[in-house]
């Protein structure tokens, strides 16, 4: 992986909207879709309300979720409630161009019926990704074992409530044209160091060609 070292989380949003931006001008002159996959969290939220207002034309652009808690859709947790509110309709996009992972039917059949809607949007132009302080990612856990090839695995068990949730897997993410990490905090320096150290976390699983990690100065040294 290729790390970039920035001062702070707000510099690392803005990067990160530069670089989404980059993403979606090659991938609509070349193919006329850009197929990005958000992540949760806050520095994500941060950079989709910086990409609200430097973006103005979403023709083309296709929305996928990498990962998902098995709530019902209006619950507060949900990553798609705060997709909606920080991005969606922000930017009013379009309900067709919004495809988000159905976890309230549980964690077998959601995703399922998940790996069917993105099977034929394969290879994903950018994945969004988070990085937790134990090394997960998206809701790949240390410690637990996914179908190397699984487009999308259920998750249960998972060491952070709720148990029960939906991600993308290893399939998905390691065909993807270019998976893009955001890291801030102290808390995630541990995390950060164990990967770049060869250590068999999650992330290190994930055999993109292009894995690019955003890091603030707290996470990158400690």
């Amino acid at each position: 992986m290729k790390l970039t070292v920035l001062a702070d989380a707000q510099a690392v949003a803005r990067e990160a909207v530069a670089r989404i931006l980059e993403s979606a001008s090659g991938a609509l002159k070349a193919r006329g879709v850009f197929r990005w996959v958000l992540a949760g969290g806050g520095t994500p939220r941060l950079a989709y309300e910086l990409l609200v207002q430097a973006n103005r034309d979403w023709r083309g652009w296709q929305f996928y979720l990498g990962d998902e808690r098995c709530l019902p859709p209006d619950d507060p947790e949900r990553n798609s409630r705060m997709l909606d509110q920080a991005l969606f309709r922000q930017a009013a996009i379009e309900q067709e161009q919004i495809h988000m992972i159905p976890a309230q039917l549980g964690a077998e059949t959601g995703a399922a019926v998940y790996a069917e809607t993105i099977r034929n949007s394969l290879p994903f132009d950018l994945v969004l990704l988070g990085l937790g302080e134990d090394g997960h990612t998206a809701s790949l856990f240390p410690g637990h074992e996914y179908a190397p090839d699984a487009l999308v695995v259920p998750v249960h068990d998972a060491p952070k409530p709720p148990p029960d949730r939906i991600s993308l897997g290893y399939g998905a993410l390691s065909s993807a044209r270019q998976l893009l990490f955001l890291v801030n905090g102290t808390g995630k320096h541990p995390a950060l160091s164990a990967w770049r150290a060869g250590k068999d976390i999650p992330p290190a699983r994930i055999a993109a060609e292009d894995v690019q990690v955003l890091a603030d100065q707290a996470a990158a040294n400690g």
